[in-house]
């Protein structure tokens, strides 16, 4: 089997260290492996995307020496795609309309207050919309919609992980899924998709075996271990490895722009010294 792996940026920021980082490890390994490395442009937040920030992009990755080998896949271009998985889920009775807002969630809750069970998407949800009866007729197209986790989730689920901080089998009960995960979105209003369901959608699509990525979406990989198996997909082997972070301890964002690899470029800085301010 040929290892094929690919980076996933979202156009709505420049590139940091972190960025640089996880690229560059995808890359390598994909070298090493003799496979293939991929690009994919995350570009459904139609709001937040910029054509600028994706040339920005692509400039840093070429200057960092990436190359990838084949066309970019642009994730708009995958939405009916999404939209056709939605439409299976619905037709099955495991996808329900949600109108809660934030402040509905944490009203339900009680929060804040300790004790709220947080899980990869933040708080887990209450079931506030929560249908007894899977609903009928047709999806519907204006408003959220949420995977039912008691009628998704029948069996334990399995991923393969290698990464530094998890190299083993990582399995995950239907009790674990209720309690610890919940129901989550898996369609948005103003998206009409969602990342959990993209990112599977889109990374068996490309015939990705080894997903790279950072440790901050380790217990997110337990949601799409179960949409896999649900929409019948491949499971890719995942590489969860550590984050860069800033001084003080903290994990980069795309608003820190201190750490921006543009920033390093006009200072002088080459891609070898990327490297090892990354530790590779």
């Amino acid at each position: 089997m040929t290892f094929v792996t690919r980076f996933a940026p979202s156009p709505t920021g420049p590139l940091h260290l972190g960025h640089a980082y996880s690229a560059l490890l995808a890359h390598d390994m994909a070298r090493a492996a003799g496979g293939r490395f991929l690009l994919r442009i995350e570009d459904i937040d139609r709001a937040r995307c910029r054509p600028e920030w994706e040339a920005q992009v692509l400039d840093d990755l070429t200057w960092l020496g990436i190359r990838w080998d084949a066309p970019p896949l642009r994730q708009s271009a995958r939405l009916p795609a999404h939209a056709a998985a939605l439409d299976d889920l619905w037709a099955r009775g495991l996808l329900y309309p949600c109108t809660c807002t934030r402040r509905d969630i944490d009203l339900a809750l009680g929060a804040p207050q300790e004790g709220v069970p947080l899980g990869p998407d933040g708080p887990v949800y209450p079931g506030t919309c929560r249908p007894a009866q899977a609903p009928r007729g047709p999806r519907p197209q204006d408003s959220h919609l949420r995977l039912n986790m008691r009628r998704a989730a029948t069996g334990p689920c399995r991923f393969t992980e290698t990464g530094p901080a998890h190299a083993r089998p990582v399995e995950t009960t239907p009790q674990d899924y209720a309690a610890r995960i919940g129901d989550v979105v898996l369609a948005r209003r103003d998206f009409g998709t969602s990342y959990h369901l993209s990112v599977v959608l889109d990374d068996a699509a490309q015939g990705v075996t080894h997903v790279i990525r950072g440790a901050d979406l380790f217990e997110a990989t337990r949601i799409h271990a179960l949409l896999q198996r649900l929409l019948g997909l491949p499971a890719p082997v995942y590489h969860h490895h550590r984050l860069i972070r800033d001084d003080a301890g903290k994990r980069l964002a795309k608003r820190d722009d201190a750490r921006a690899l543009a920033k390093y470029r006009a200072e002088g800085a080459t891609p070898e010294d990327i490297r090892r301010m990354t530790g590779l």
